[in-house]
């Protein structure tokens, strides 16, 4: 029985870096007799391909130097006796004497041996046409770096297949997609339909940093191979399953405003009053009891700037001083400019729950003595989320974004493990991480994502969920799916128009 299956956002999954895999894979193989996954890999590719391009009739695939190149004659070999045009092309090809020009692994030297037998022929060059394309060139022991970068006929096989805008069905991972961090080198636009068919486990590269990207719609066949209980995941892909309900839902009906916490909003100075209103109305949205508004206008009062919000008049403005941090959820930084500073080291030392987001994460990380309040709020039993975007987070850990970017999943530990609280990362597939716990990477957002004020917004979020007594992490990963989800039905529902940060506050009520 096929045991293909679309990743979809209803579930999570666990994820499993390179090391694990190949330690599955190996387990595996020493039960199995000789050859058998990588058939099993080409049926399961050639299955997939079939159900995605059912009318295809001319099939490019691309096979590199090693085992990813083997699923990919085993793949050509099925479709071929399925009675498709397959045209095969290896990059180690030598021409004069139809032979490679490298040793290959002993599995795919037997499947390229195999796909000969059966009549096929192996070219150097890519056909003029073709209808749907397998990209099978590298896997999950070829990601390229600065040290390693592709050679000039992969490059051209990956332009040629990706600007062609034919479906392409990458096997295991997309060529030079790193496994375990989702870096890459190889950001050539993809003009086609994107699949990848993961292979006996699902890598966390594929779903953050370039792997959404790059991969587009993943699928996972386990090539009927048992995880091996002692094997542990890396992370975990976040799906909805994680995220059941919002606090109101099944609350008793005596519930009255006091019921939901009460989330303050410190920021928004001057010429960024907006950033602390989108937070506050995103935690009135989300389900906050009450929530007031501190905005940061320097020795002026906020109340004589602003004392009602005429777009959503259930927020109540009060000043800086005047907010009870150790009975309300502190949403720290939204707009806050350089006048946050002053109020962070009371804010630190005496908020028992708090979200610190944007100007409040500049400033901490300027300032050693607010690192080392920030670090003590763990000892103290407070409950504290970091929401950095990478420039933010390189700022913290001294180094450059392309740093960050490089390894997410790393860099998001770092900070929580230093400093005892739970770290959003944002991006393509946020990662939360937290000290001691396996980090999630987030299914669900796109593009629309992108746009001013939604970081502010999800600050909002997150405080309303803490103020609902939901566990630090638990209340940020189900804000960032959340988040993410409503910018993805925004889409399915057909919104042409630009999502805004305020139009997306809105929909966490819905």
């Amino acid at each position: 029985m096929a045991r293909t299956r679309k990743i979809c956002q209803e579930r999570s999954y666990p994820l499993f870096d390179i090391a694990a895999t190949r330690q599955i894979k190996a387990r595996a193989q020493a039960h199995l007799p000789a050859h058998s996954l990588m058939q099993r890999a080409g049926l399961a590719t050639a299955r997939l391909a079939l159900a995605l391009a059912p009318h295809a009739q001319h099939i490019w695939v691309a096979c590199g130097p090693g085992n990813n190149g083997g699923d990919g004659f085993e793949a050509a070999l099925q479709l071929h006796r399925l009675g498709k045009k397959v045209s095969l092309t290896w990059t180690e090809l030598d021409q004069d004497t139809n032979t490679g020009t490298h040793q290959q692994p002993p599995d795919a030297r037997a499947s390229r041996l195999r796909a000969l037998s059966a009549g096929l022929l192996i070219s150097a060059e890519p056909p003029a046409t073709f209808d749907f394309a397998i990209d099978a060139l590298l896997g999950i022991g070829g990601a390229l770096s600065a040290d390693r970068p592709s050679t000039p006929v992969m490059t051209q096989w990956l332009d040629r297949m990706h600007s062609s805008g034919m479906p392409v069905l990458c096997i295991d991972l997309p060529t030079g997609l790193n496994a375990d961090t989702g870096a890459t080198l190889y950001k050539t636009p993809r003009l086609g339909a994107r699949h990848t068919l993961s292979l006996l486990t699902l890598k966390p590269g594929l779903f953050t940093a370039d792997g959404r990207d790059a991969a587009g719609q993943v699928w996972l066949d386990d090539l009927s191979v048992e995880l091996p209980a002692d094997v542990s995941p890396c992370a975990m892909l976040q799906g909805a399953d994680s995220s059941p309900s919002w606090p109101r839902q099944d609350q008793a009906h005596a519930s009255h405003k006091g019921s939901f916490g009460d989330v303050a909003v410190l920021g928004g100075a001057p010429g960024m009053v907006g950033a602390a209103l989108l937070a506050a109305r995103a935690a009135l949205h989300t389900g906050a009891g009450r929530v007031f508004v501190a905005l940061l206008e320097g020795n002026v009062s906020a109340i004589s700037v602003l004392s009602i919000d005429p777009a959503q008049p259930e927020l109540m403005f009060r000043h800086p001083a005047a907010l009870d941090v150790t009975q309300q959820v502190l949403v720290c930084g939204c707009g806050g400019g350089q006048a946050v500073q002053a109020h962070l080291p009371a804010l630190l030392a005496a908020a028992t729950r708090a979200v610190f987001d944007a100007d409040a994460l500049n400033a901490i990380a300027a300032a050693p003595s607010l690192q080392a309040l920030l670090a003590a709020r763990s000892a103290q039993g407070h409950a504290t989320v970091l929401t950095p975007h990478p420039l933010e987070a390189a700022r913290f850990l001294q180094c450059s974004t392309h740093d960050i970017q490089s390894d997410r999943r790393r860099a998001a530990q770092q900070l929580a493990d230093r400093f005892g609280c739970v770290v959003v990362l944002k991006g393509s597939g946020s990662v939360i991480a937290a000290p001691g716990q396996l980090p999630l990477i987030n299914h669900s957002g796109n593009a629309r994502l992108a746009s001013p004020g939604t970081g502010d917004v999800l600050a909002g979020m997150i405080g309303a969920l803490l103020a609902a007594g939901l566990p630090a992490r638990t209340a940020a990963a189900q804000a960032v799916f959340m988040h993410g989800h409503l910018a993805d039905r925004w889409a399915e529902n057909g919104g042409h128009e630009t999502l805004t940060a305020s139009g997306l506050a809105k929909l966490a009520s819905t």
